[in-house]
């Protein structure tokens, strides 16, 4: 006798404890949809991902760093096992039975009260698939409604997968790498071309930046490797995710590399090409929107405008104006009319406001501040080049933010 069919239900979860028990790959994939479902999320982990951590740190969750213990389930409304320690798990499970409370649970989906669907989102539409506790046929049939509705126009699967079968570019010797911009942070603003080919991938080398929906989205068995994670300084930490990308491709395996923004606005997509092509391994670049253009516009700010800006530069303000490590002409930026954007210069802006005063550029110039752009988390602050190092600090302000000088701050108000 065939197991009777799951029922299907949404869950309207804002304000809602919801548990997540585990702080590795899996919750680091799922967590993103239930903060975008406006849960109270819960998460019990005595070590977590550097993603999780930075919504840890952003507020967005709650974070208890030991192992699970019954209790925590008091007054939540769903629980997520997401751990690959099948006893842990158990446990989870048996104390959400206790209490009558759905356990989803990633180690064994036959154990499981709930299953995680696969899901496509278009605007208010959320389409979840359930393929009778096969993922990988779930997710052919989402990727097909997907291209029906429109979400993305990418070509319908002209090659299905066989029920049941996974897909295996190493057992087809297709070992490549892509380097895909995912964009600013909006999950719908990844191009058509980047999603299409991080739904074929075999491996996804992430940074702690992109879109934590796209993860989400991933086939089952995908190995997700979160480059934030990577020991070592920066420099060995490239290193080593160099290292990933060509081993992994070499071993035949098809590597998306997903990084936020664009991979080659500060983004070292080029020392990873080097590298690939340097082991022979091909390579596809995935241009992507751009935080530079994308944040300001969110903002409405326009980085150029008719008769106020014919030029916008970007720079990077990582390091500060003062240090001989700088490739910035500081003061030849000072003189210019258009527009300056930089990024990651939070923590040196008190700095850089200071030096482009000092070669010239006026305290009264509008700035405008825009931390996480195109999220739902998104911020924003209009100042001045003399006050916005201080307006910031007192607004709370944190990275990831784009700060935005010149008249084009304004040109779209009133």
């Amino acid at each position: 006798m065939s197991a009777p069919n799951p029922y299907p239900l949404g869950l309207r979860l804002a304000g809602r404890r919801v548990v997540v028990v585990g702080g590795g790959a899996v919750a680091t994939r799922r967590v993103p949809a239930l903060l975008d479902a406006g849960a109270d999320v819960l998460l019990v982990s005595p070590e977590l991902t550097p993603a999780l951590r930075a919504h840890v740190d952003a507020g967005r969750l709650h974070w208890e760093p030991r192992r699970f213990a019954p209790d925590d389930l008091d007054g939540a409304w769903l629980v997520q096992a997401a751990v690959a320690d099948a006893v842990a798990a158990a446990a989870v499970s048996a104390a959400a039975a206790e209490r009558r409370i759905f356990c989803v649970r990633a180690d064994d989906r036959a154990a499981a009260t709930a299953w995680t669907p696969a899901v496509t989102r278009h605007g208010p539409v959320t389409v979840a698939v359930l393929g009778g506790g096969d993922p990988r046929r779930a997710m052919t049939v989402r990727d097909a409604v997907r291209d029906l509705l429109g979400a993305r126009k990418g070509p319908l699967l002209t090659d299905p997968v066989e029920e049941g079968a996974p897909v295996n570019n190493a057992a087809a010797g297709r070992g490549r790498v892509a380097l895909v911009g995912a964009g600013p942070g909006d999950p719908e603003l990844i191009t058509v071309k980047g999603w299409r080919l991080l739904t074929e991938a075999d491996v996804v080398v992430a940074d702690r930046l992109v879109p934590g929906l796209l993860l989400d989205e991933l086939r089952t068995g995908v190995e997700l490797v979160d480059a934030s994670k990577i020991p070592y300084g920066p420099s060995r930490a490239q290193e080593e995710i160099n290292r990933i990308l060509v081993d992994r491709a070499l071993a035949g395996a098809f590597v998306v590399r997903l990084k936020g923004g664009d991979p080659y606005v500060f983004g070292r997509g080029g020392e990873e090409l080097l590298a690939c092509a340097a082991a022979g391994v091909p390579v596809t670049v995935v241009p992507g929107v751009t935080s530079s253009i994308a944040a300001p516009a969110a903002a409405g700010v326009p980085v150029t405008h008719r008769a106020v800006a014919h030029e916008f530069t970007v720079v990077s303000g990582h390091v500060a104006p003062d240090s001989p490590a700088s490739l910035v002409r500081w003061d030849a930026l000072a003189g210019l009319r258009g527009t300056l954007v930089i990024l990651m210069g939070l923590k040196n802006l008190a700095a850089i406001t200071g030096t482009l005063i000092g070669h010239g550029r006026p305290a009264d110039t509008p700035v405008a501040v825009v931390q996480e752009g195109t999220t739902g988390d998104q911020r924003s602050l209009r100042s001045t080049l003399g006050a916005v190092a201080a307006d910031v600090v007192a607004a709370g302000l944190r990275p990831p933010a784009v700060v935005v000088v010149g008249d084009v701050v304004g040109a779209l108000d009133g």
